[in-house]
């Protein structure tokens, strides 16, 4: 019999060149249709973090959205998003954060995190780790507690846990 992990795996699809040539994309889309699999996805991601009084789940734009919820339902825990610069409509926290060529910026509503609140970051993929970071750092900003990421996946190759050094990150697969 297969692992469980090794069942999520072979869901994820890849796309060579995609979204541009060299790059091979993971497709989520499949383990997002399979019921069993999805919901075995979201509780394996809520698992290690359970009774450790987590109150939110900050998804990250935009597929972290789609995992962020049911793992929220698992810990019993409600649900901010963190988005791109100027997609929410009331007043926004923000921050800046370095790519490979250029900035980005991710906000975060002002009252979305009280202090003191205990969260969990969700995405679907650990890569080179910025986002993430900025995640975090967005969270603290807020005033609350990053209690660790949760991630589907992780591009190990990529060496995103080096941006993340010190936080506690469990990803179920890794590349």
């Amino acid at each position: 019999m297969k692992s469980a992990a090794r069942d999520l795996r072979s869901l994820i699809k890849d796309v060579q060149d995609f979204p541009k040539k060299g790059i091979v994309f993971k497709d989520i889309t499949p383990l997002l249709a399979d019921a069993q699999a999805f919901a075995d996805a979201i509780d394996q991601m809520a698992a290690p973090f359970a009774d450790r009084g987590i109150a939110l789940v900050a998804g990250i734009e935009s597929r972290g959205f789609l995992l962020a919820g049911p793992v929220a339902q698992r810990l019993k825990a409600g649900v901010t998003l963190i988005r791109k610069k100027g997609k929410l409509p009331r007043k926004t926290v923000g921050v800046t954060y370095s790519l490979e060529y250029g900035e980005d910026s991710l906000e975060a509503h002002a009252d979305a995190v009280p202090a003191g609140t205990k969260v969990l970051v969700v995405d679907d993929v650990l890569a080179t780790g910025g986002t993430a970071a900025a995640a975090c750092q967005l969270v603290e900003k807020l005033g609350g507690s990053v209690e660790g990421l949760s991630f589907l996946m992780e591009l190990a190759f990529l060496r995103g846990r080096a941006k993340l050094d010190g936080r506690e990150i469990r990803a179920l697969l890794a590349y």
